[in-house]
């Protein structure tokens, strides 16, 4: 109890520390810049409070419970050897990491709204809806994929920098032949894709993936396979605006 404790204060003192050049630039521009009172100062102040718990509790819980948790089912794939499961479990573990995304969820609404009022699909609910689903689907089995990638990467020993420069000479490739309206979204569909969830899985994933392998690295082998999941979306949906 005392040590749960314990770490619980140490995660709100590094919250903090992490939150206050932020309320520092924001007081230094509204007070010395704009020389103005910051406005309803107390709603801002609760507000403030509620994003440092929840920013506390959050790093709490990946400590201790997403990245243990990783880490673990990687190794006892490892001693299962079964080499299907293991992809499939990557798969799953990608598609419904990043499907649950509440960045990319935001992101395809507001996608699918503007595409309405830009003419690309009709006006009617359902069009707006299914476009907002397939693109979050369309995204989702493009971070599985990555996911799988990334782990036959591991157990190959496969050099990070070569599979990242192929996928952004991809990238330039499917840019140069996307619809111009699509090339924005599929770049932010990317970025969205490395969130607060799909983050610490998949990078528990990989490193417990390196840790019980032999002869492989750790730190050279079980990170990277964020910036693959983060490639392979672009492609993807740019892939889907042009099959739309």
């Amino acid at each position: 109890m005392n040590e749960a404790l314990r770490r619980l204060t140490n995660n709100l003192l590094e919250s903090g520390k992490d939150l206050l050049p932020i309320v520092l630039v924001i007081a230094f521009f509204q007070i010395a810049v704009l020389q103005r009172p910051i406005p309803d100062f107390s709603s801002i102040a609760l507000g403030t409070f509620y994003i440092l718990i929840g920013l506390t509790l959050f790093i709490s819980g990946l400590r201790t419970g997403l990245f243990p948790i990783g880490e673990s089912l990687a190794h006892a794939f490892v001693k299962r050897g079964s080499l299907l499961w293991l992809l499939v479990f990557a798969f799953a573990l990608g598609f419904g990491t990043t499907i649950a995304e509440p960045a990319l969820i935001a992101i395809a609404n507001e996608a699918a709204d503007v595409a309405a009022v830009g003419g690309i699909i009709s006006h009617d609910q359902s069009a707006v809806d299914n476009y907002a689903s397939t693109l979050r689907i369309t995204v989702a089995i493009a971070v599985g994929l990555a996911v799988v990638l990334g782990v036959i990467r591991i157990l190959k020993g496969w050099s990070i920098q070569w599979l990242i420069i192929g996928g952004y000479l991809l990238v330039l490739l499917t840019t140069l032949l996307a619809p111009e309206w699509i090339i924005g979204i599929a770049y932010d569909s990317g970025g969205v894709t490395t969130s607060t969830i799909t983050v610490p899985l998949v990078t528990a994933l990989g490193v417990g993936l390196a840790s019980g392998i032999r002869g492989r690295n750790p730190l050279t082998d079980g990170f990277g396979m964020i910036a693959i999941c983060s490639l392979l979306p672009i492609i993807a949906v740019m892939i889907f605006g042009i099959l739309l």
